[in-house]
């Protein structure tokens, strides 16, 4: 899932392979590595990846007592994780701190579309589907066009058939499973407007998400690092109480921790506060 280079500034991407299988000693001595090399660590995962791999990277995390390492779980297919990821990797070579960089993940998901043209959606759990499309889906030679993010849709393919798409101009990633058709790149990507189209191999993970193989995968992107760069350091940063790190949103993606509540005064004590002042 770690999609080739952007641009030439793009810094490579770290897979941690059979992180779940491989001894734990081996695991957390890669992981202490990465932390001593470059700082700070930003482990992006998929949510439906095995509870066995979730479980490892807390573990790591936790035995190495770090607040450097940021785990980022995105609701998102693999050609949209992986286009986020690549953009993360974009963003790390500009002068924007580990914090920010971390929690930016969160703010450009919203700038991604992800779907997925399927042959059936009798096997798809991560996106809503109704009874009548399961049933739809036995018919021989049905195909339908699935958003996943921002917002699920699902529609039969019809020659009337489309999907909401970016009201931004964006870039299309498309890997081709096994099922031939032009509907992504002839119908859907007109319609989107998209202002470049790649087309690159299908993530392993991809077949297993969408419950089929015989699909194409599809994900519009912000792809220019100026915009990405001018996005991500127009939001107002905050210092986290905790450990002193500068991010995005309310809550630290390092250490976890969320801005204190402060009690109000009880209301007869700010009457009093009043009479004296």
């Amino acid at each position: 899932m770690a999609l080739p280079p952007q641009d030439e500034r793009t810094l490579p991407a770290v897979v941690l392979r059979d992180v779940d299988r491989r001894p734990l000693e081996q695991a957390l001595a890669e992981m202490q590595t990465l932390v001593e090399h470059h700082g700070h660590v930003i482990v992006v995962c998929s949510p439906a990846a095995p509870t066995a791999v979730q479980r490892r990277l807390h573990t790591l995390r936790s035995l190495m007592e770090s607040d450097r390492i940021a785990l980022f779980r995105p609701e998102l297919p693999p050609l949209g994780l992986a286009v986020l990821a690549r953009q993360l990797r974009q963003l790390a070579s500009c002068d924007i701190s580990p914090g920010v960089l971390a929690s930016a993940g969160r703010l450009l998901v919203h700038y991604i579309h992800a779907g997925a043209l399927l042959s059936s959606v009798a096997r798809l759990d991560h996106v809503p589907v109704g009874l009548k499309s399961h049933a739809k889906s036995w018919v021989p030679g049905s195909q339908f066009g699935v958003l996943a993010h921002p917002e699920p849709q699902l529609v039969r393919i019809t020659p009337e058939a489309n999907l909401p798409g970016p009201e931004f101009g964006t870039w299309m990633l498309v890997a081709k499973g096994q099922l031939q058709s032009d509907w992504v790149t002839g119908t859907l990507a007109p319609s989107w407007k998209v202002q470049g189209l790649r087309e690159i191999p299908l993530p392993a993970e991809s077949p297993g998400w969408w419950g089929t193989g015989k699909m194409i995968e599809f994900c519009s992107y912000l792809p220019d690092l100026s915009v990405l760069y001018q996005l991500v350091t127009s939001v107002r940063r905050a210092r986290c109480h905790w450990c002193g790190i500068d991010v995005i949103g309310d809550r630290c993606v390092f250490c976890s921790a969320t801005p204190p509540v402060h009690d109000s005064p009880p209301l007869k004590q700010l009457e009093n506060r009043t009479a004296v002042g």
